[in-house]
């Protein structure tokens, strides 16, 4: 029969991380920490005011470099899969945020007068016509 596993022995047999190993780690884990914030700093920053298309692009440039330098990182040095998880994910999402980015540029005018006329829309019926304007201001093959 076996005996039983005792969580403190099983640590006990792990081998600690020497002073170089929890340095990389920290720098890691505040990579990770950075990159998230630059990923919802770009999302964010977008649906404040798409004036703002300048800062966004920069934010969603950052957390695209930081992203892969962080990819990297984890697959290296073999992180967690939880770090490994949201790297992936904050990489489709700054991947959707630069197609996003390329529309809004294309059509800035209309999507800015899309979103000063939706601010002032009280009703779903204002709404509604806000919405009518945007896609009568469109491209008839993008209707």
């Amino acid at each position: 029969m076996n005996p039983p596993k005792d969580p403190a022995s099983t640590q006990q047999a792990r081998q600690p991380l020497s002073d170089a190993a929890k340095a990389s780690l920290l720098k890691t884990h505040n990579l990770f920490r950075i990159f998230i914030v630059t990923v919802l700093g770009s999302f964010f920053v977008y649906q404040v005011d798409v004036n703002y298309l300048w800062l966004t692009a920069i934010l969603t440039a950052a957390s695209i470099v930081l992203g892969i330098v962080v990819l990297v990182r984890a697959i290296k040095l073999k992180e967690s899969k939880l770090v490994l998880f949201g790297t992936i994910s904050g990489l489709v999402v700054s991947a959707v945020m630069v197609l996003l980015l390329l529309a809004s540029a294309v059509f800035f005018n209309q999507v800015r007068d899309f979103q000063q006329c939706s601010r002032s829309a009280l009703t779903q019926q204002a709404m509604t016509q806000c919405q009518t304007q945007l896609e009568k201001s469109l491209p008839t093959q993008l209707r």
